[in-house]
C-alpha cells in the first residue's frame, strides 16, 4: 500500500467501509483520483470533508509515486454543489465560532490546490457551484459536460462569491466577471468554456470509461508532457462543443454590467431596457437579471462589485485573505443567515435583508465589509502565500 492509500485509509472511521467514505481515493497508472461520494447531497463538502482532501491532497503532492491528480464527483448529477451553509448557519446561529474554521480549512485547501505542483484536473460534470468550483477552479485541466451547471450563487443567500472568485472569475473580462459574480447565473458547459472557466467540453458518456484510457497513458517527465497526455485522455477524437447560450447576449452583458457602473447603474438600464420592449430573447435574459439584482441581498451586491474589482489587482493570497474577512463580517453581522433562513431553511423564499434596497446601503457599510477584521499578523491565513512570495 503506498504512503497516500495508508494516508486515506487512516483518516477515515474504521467502521465505514470504502463505498460510504464521504471520501474516496485511488491510484491508476501512477494517476490518483480522489471521489467526492456524497452523491445524494450533490457531494456537497463537510468540514470533514474539507480536512480529510487536505490530507490527501498534501500526501499526492509529496508522494514521487504520483504523478497527477484527477478530481470528480460521485453520480451524475454532480460535481459538487458547493459547502455545507446549513451546518454553518446552524454553528453561526447558535454562536458556536467553529463555522470560521470551516472556512480556514477549505481557503487553505483551494490555495493547496491552486499551487499544486503535479496536474490537477477537475470533471465538472453535472452541478459545480460555490465551493465545488473553488475546487474545480484549482485544477489545470478544467473538464465540463452538457449536464454542468455552473454558478456562484452566492448573492442570493446574503453571501459572497468566495472560495478565490474574486481571483478565478477574473480571467474573463471585468464585466463578465460582474454579470456572473453579481446575478449568480447558472453558465451551461459550452458557456463555462467561452467565458474560460472550462478548458474542455466533452460529452458526459466519453467521461465514463476515462479511467480505462488513464491506463493505457504513457508517462513525460515534462510537466507540459503530463497535461499533454491528460488532455488526450479526456479528450475525444471528434468532439463538437455544443451552442453556448450566452454567446449572443454577450455583447448586452458588456453594456449593462460596465465595470464604472455601479450596481443601481446596471439595474437602472436593464428596466430601461425592458421597458422598449426588447425582443424576446433579449427580453427573457432582461427579466431574469433584473429580477435577480432586485431579490438578492443589497449590501452583498455592492460589496461583491468591490471585491470583484479589486482582485483584479491582488495576488491570488491576497484574495483569499479578503474574502474571508468578507465572510465573517456577511456571517456575524450581515445578511447571511437571514438569506439562508429564507431560501435554504424556512424556504418562504422571502428574505428580509437589511438594508433592503440598494439605495440604502451606504458607502461606508461598503468599505467596512471590505475592511479586514484582523490586523495582519493575526490573519487567519496570514500565511498563505509566504512560502511563494505571494
Amino acid at each position: 500500500m503506498s504512503t497516500v492509500q495508508s494516508v486515506a485509509v487512516e483518516t477515515r472511521d474504521a467502521s465505514n467501509t470504502q463505498a460510504e467514505a464521504d471520501v474516496l481515493f485511488r491510484v491508476v497508472n501512477r494517476v490518483a483520483i480522489i471521489t467526492l461520494n456524497r452523491p445524494a447531497a450533490l457531494n456537497a463538502l463537510s468540514h470533514a470533508m474539507v480536512r480529510e482532501l487536505a490530507v490527501l491532497v498534501e500526501h499526492c503532492r509529496t508522494d514521487p509515486g504520483i504523478v497527477a491528480l484527477v478530481l470528480k464527483g460521485a453520480g451524475d448529477k454532480g460535481f459538487c454543489a458547493g459547502g455545507d451553509v446549513r451546518e454553518v448557519h446552524r454553528l453561526a446561529t447558535q454562536g458556536d465560532p467553529r463555522w470560521l474554521a470551516f472556512f480556514v480549512d477549505e481557503y487553505r485547501l483551494d490555495y493547496a490546490l491552486h499551487t499544486f505542483p503535479k496536474p490537477v484536473v477537475a470533471l465538472l460534470d453535472g452541478i459545480a457551484m460555490g465551493g465545488g468550483m473553488g475546487l474545480g477552479q484549482a485544477a489545470r485541466l478544467r473538464i465540463v459536460t452538457e449536464r454542468s451547471r455552473i454558478a456562484m450563487p452566492e448573492t442570493r443567500i446574503g453571501f459572497v462569491p468566495d472560495v478565490g472568485a474574486s481571483r478565478f472569475l477574473n480571467v474573463m473580462p471585468a464585466e463578465l466577471a460582474l454579470y456572473v459574480g453579481l446575478t449568480g447565473a447558472t453558465l451551461a458547459g459550452a458557456d463555462a468554456m467561452r467565458l474560460q472557466l472550462a478548458d474542455l467540453c466533452v460529452p458526459a458518456d466519453w467521461l465514463a470509461s476515462f479511467e480505462e484510457r488513464l491506463q493505457r497513458m504513457s508517462h513525460d517527465t515534462s510537466d507540459t508532457g503530463r497535461i499533454d497526455a491528460l488532455r488526450a485522455v479526456f479528450e475525444p477524437p471528434c468532439n463538437i462543443v455544443p451552442h453556448a447560450p450566452l454567446g449572443a447576449l454577450t455583447q448586452l452583458i458588456l453594456r449593462h454590467f460596465d465595470r464604472r457602473s455601479g450596481v443601481e447603474r446596471i439595474v437602472a438600464t436593464l428596466r430601461q431596457d425592458l421597458e422598449r420592449e426588447p425582443p424576446r430573447e433579449v427580453r427573457q435574459w432582461l427579466q431574469a437579471t433584473y429580477d435577480a439584482l432586485t431579490a438578492h441581498s443589497p449590501t452583498m451586491l455592492h460589496v461583491t462589485r468591490e471585491a470583484l474589482l479589486r482582485g483584479r489587482q491582488m495576488t491570488l493570497a491576497d484574495c483569499f485573505r479578503m474574502e474571508l474577512g468578507i465572510v465573517k463580517r456577511a456571517i456575524e453581522e450581515g445578511d447571511f443567515r437571514e438569506g439562508v433562513r429564507a431560501q435554504l431553511i424556512d424556504k418562504d423564499r422571502r428574505p428580509r435583508w437589511s438594508p433592503a434596497t440598494l439605495a440604502d446601503v451606504q458607502p461606508e457599510r461598503v468599505r467596512h465589509f471590505l475592511s479586514s477584521p484582523w490586523q495582519d499578523d493575526a490573519h487567519p491565513l496570514a500565511a498563505l502565500g509566504a512560502e511563494r512570495g505571494d
